[in-house]
């Protein structure tokens, strides 16, 4: 982002890019589901009730990029991936740390895990900040310990159902609201935020294994449930490795949306596939070259 762009017009954009996501997400679940089919403009506007003018400015708006450029990146990204020569190779890959351009993961997560006690008091002692703020996904609740980041959530219009999704992982706790805090972690995550932004990992010694394999996923790219779980240290524990997946307390950091079923399809995200595939088209986008 342009250094002389202030703080403020950096919320501006990202609240302006957060409606228009909520606008799009009726026709990012709609390809979410077809993006394989290849649906013209036409079709994608006619599923969401909008003239396909209408429908391109919008959705450019939001991605940066025409609809057909970004279903076009997602296949691309999806070829990319069917085409490695196989698992040793994607492995290696990922061992070298390889990672994509996309802001997201430009950023270091600086990640420390939770204490024992500290995830079988459930958040007791602790004091939890939470707040609102944009996000290019829509609405971001930031849940945030004394250590870093603790929680990602997203809402779809009802703020009530997220905050007692993440309230229900940590009743312990002491929550304190607090949307400047909130909008800080946003600028960081999503703005000009310098330097690393820090998580803390709150869960169980295996779930934090899932958790930090899934970190080994370069933006761009996608990688299995079984990889996931070999990486994590337990190659069949399918059952308890997409439980942890599932459960991933920060959203899109931590990038459980690049965990897909073997045959490629974009299968349960807790917020949604439409944010799914919104997330996955946009780090596509971001890491090829676009014509």
């Amino acid at each position: 982002m342009p250094l002389d762009v202030s703080p403020s017009e950096t919320l501006a954009r990202l609240a302006e890019r957060s409606a228009d996501y909520h606008r799009m997400a009726t026709a990012l679940d709609w390809l979410a589901q077809r993006w394989m089919e290849r649906p013209s403009l036409d079709e994608a506007a006619d599923a969401v009730g909008l003239s396909p003018f209408h429908f391109q400015r919008i959705f450019t708006r939001w991605a940066g990029v025409s609809p057909k450029t970004f279903v076009a990146a997602i296949a691309h990204a999806e070829a990319r991936r069917s085409l490695e020569a196989g698992a040793s190779v994607l492995d290696a890959a990922y061992d070298a740390g390889l990672s994509g351009p996309s802001r997201l993961h430009d950023l270091f997560i600086a990640q420390e895990a939770a204490t024992p006690g500290d995830v079988r008091r459930r958040g007791a002692g602790m004091t939890l900040r939470w707040g609102w703020a944009p996000t290019p996904f829509g609405r971001g609740l930031f849940v945030l310990a004394e250590r870093g980041l603790a929680g990602l959530a997203f809402s779809d219009g009802d703020d009530d159902f997220s905050f007692a999704d993440m309230h229900r992982r940590w009743p312990g706790a002491d929550w304190v609201r607090d949307d400047g805090a909130a909008r800080d972690t946003a600028l960081k995550a999503f703005g000009a935020g310098e330097g690393p932004l820090p998580v803390v990992l709150i869960g169980s010694p295996y779930q934090v294994q899932v958790w930090k394999a899934l970190l080994r996923i370069p933006a761009g790219g996608t990688a299995t449930y079984g990889q996931v779980a070999a990486w994590a240290g337990k190659p069949k524990a399918f059952q308890a490795t997409g439980g942890a997946i599932g459960a991933n307390p920060i959203s899109l950091l931590i990038p459980c949306h690049r965990a897909i079923a073997k045959d490629g399809r974009l299968t349960g995200y807790h917020w949604g596939l439409a944010r799914k595939a919104a997330i996955l088209g946009l780090e596509a986008v971001a890491t090829r070259e676009v014509a």
